[in-house]
C-alpha cells in the first residue's frame, strides 16, 4: 500500500500476528531474539507487499520474586496485507 493509498479494511485479505517481547519469566528473550522479532515487523511493514498495522494487543505479566516485583510486557501487532506475502510460509 503506497503512501497515497488509504488502508481500507475491506481490502485486507491476510493478517499476520507479530509478537514483540515475552511475558514468560522462565524463558526471557535474549537481545538477539528481540531483534529478530523487530526485524520481522519491519519486513512486514517495508517489504513487498507492504502491510499496515490494523491493531495491537498488549499483554502484561506481573510476578513476585521474593520481595521484588517483575513486570514483563508483550505487544502483538496485527499486520494486514492485501494478499499473503510470498515470503510467508
Amino acid at each position: 500500500m503506497s503512501g497515497s493509498e488509504k488502508a481500507v479494511l475491506s481490502d485486507i485479505c491476510y493478517i499476520k500476528l507479530v509478537p514483540i517481547g515475552s511475558v514468560n519469566p522462565n524463558n526471557p528473550l535474549s537481545d538477539q531474539s528481540r531483534a529478530e522479532q523487530v526485524n520481522l515487523l519491519n519486513k512486514c511493514l517495508n517489504d513487498y507487499p507492504k502491510g499496515v498495522i490494523i491493531g495491537k494487543d498488549i499483554t502484561v505479566g506481573r510476578y513476585m520474586l521474593g520481595e521484588h516485583e517483575l513486570t514483563m510486557e508483550r505487544t502483538t501487532y496485527h499486520v494486514g496485507f492485501k494478499r499473503k506475502p510470498s515470503w510467508e510460509n
